[in-house]
């Protein structure tokens, strides 16, 4: 067995340079807050899966966002703000794509430390997509982009959301499309989305930066970038990264042989990997520290509960 000095030698990764396990990170952070009661992921054995009916050029595509658009009566959002459960939405939105959008990301689970959530192109990528067609890459873009709210409620999920973004997307003559997650509900979320429009004909790649959370759900297509959460679409500030990544989701949708089909981004977010042992670790974190953001996390819990009660 070769020593630490010795797999430097071999050029070798070091060991902590591999993707977060965001679902047992997430159980152990809770657990340490105090929560007995972990939560249960949705899980599948079978993958719907259907393959592009024409070439990409011909296909017109649509973006599954889990991100809010602005609102400036809600207090902090975006570069810098604190997780703030009074931004978020709780029913499907719509928005037009020949238009521009200030969607922000204020999710609980986004990593706040290592990224600067100043650049949206890193988690919606509408203006990627336009360019995509201007150049022929894509045959067109769909009058509408679609928001999907992030409901720790699977059934919720499954029998509201999801059923409503297919119907838009049919409405919309949708033949394709990349969903983009954010935080971890996120991923989950818009893994049950792709199912759904998956299993009634609609192609689709998920776009994100947790690779165990859609892969344990299930689902056709996963674009894995190893970056801090909130860059699915690729590097802020860095149209090449993001042009990137979008090129390879469109080839992950040409080329996918079945579902399950994970592809991993070869790009890397920084030489130094120790970014990956900061998100919610609960080992890094002071007793006291702990305290506070338990009491955070019930301020929030109670703000968001308010809010999904008024939209009932």
């Amino acid at each position: 067995m070769s020593t630490s000095e010795e797999a430097r030698a071999l050029g070798f990764a070091a060991p902590d340079d591999q993707p977060v396990g965001y679902m047992a990170r997430t159980r152990a952070y809770y657990l340490a807050l105090g929560y007995d009661n972990p939560y249960v992921w949705a899980h599948y054995r079978e993958v719907p899966f259907t393959p592009l009916a024409k070439p990409l050029t011909e296909t017109r595509i649509t973006l599954i966002t889990t991100a809010a658009p602005y609102q400036p009566d809600k207090g902090p959002q975006g570069p810098g703000a604190p997780y703030n459960a009074a931004a978020k939405f709780y029913q499907v939105y719509s928005g037009d794509t020949t238009q521009e959008h200030d969607l922000r990301i204020a999710h609980v689970g986004i990593d706040r430390r290592h990224t600067s959530m100043e650049d949206s192109r890193s988690w919606f990528p509408l203006a990627a997509l336009r360019q995509a067609v201007a150049e022929g890459r894509l045959g067109a873009l769909a009058a509408r982009f679609h928001g999907a709210p992030t409901n720790r409620s699977q059934r919720h999920t499954l029998e509201v959301d999801a059923p409503e973004i297919l119907r838009r997307c049919q409405e919309d003559g949708v033949e394709a499309a990349l969903l983009v997650a954010n935080c971890p509900i996120c991923h989950q979320s818009l893994s049950l989305v792709a199912r759904t429009l998956e299993a009634a004909g609609i192609a689709t790649v998920v776009l994100g930066c947790a690779k165990d959370i859609p892969e344990y759900v299930g689902v056709p297509r996963l674009l894995f970038s190893d970056f801090p959460l909130g860059n699915a679409a690729g590097k802020p500030h860095d149209p090449e990264s993001q042009r990137l990544t979008l090129e390879l989701a469109l080839r992950l949708l040409e080329s996918a042989p079945g579902p399950r089909t994970t592809l991993q981004s070869p790009l890397i977010w920084a030489d130094d990997p120790d970014w990956k042992l900061d998100y919610a670790n609960a080992e890094r974190l002071p007793a006291e520290e702990l305290e506070r953001l338990r009491a955070e996390n019930e301020r929030a819990r109670l703000i968001a509960r308010e809010q999904r009660l008024a939209t009932v």
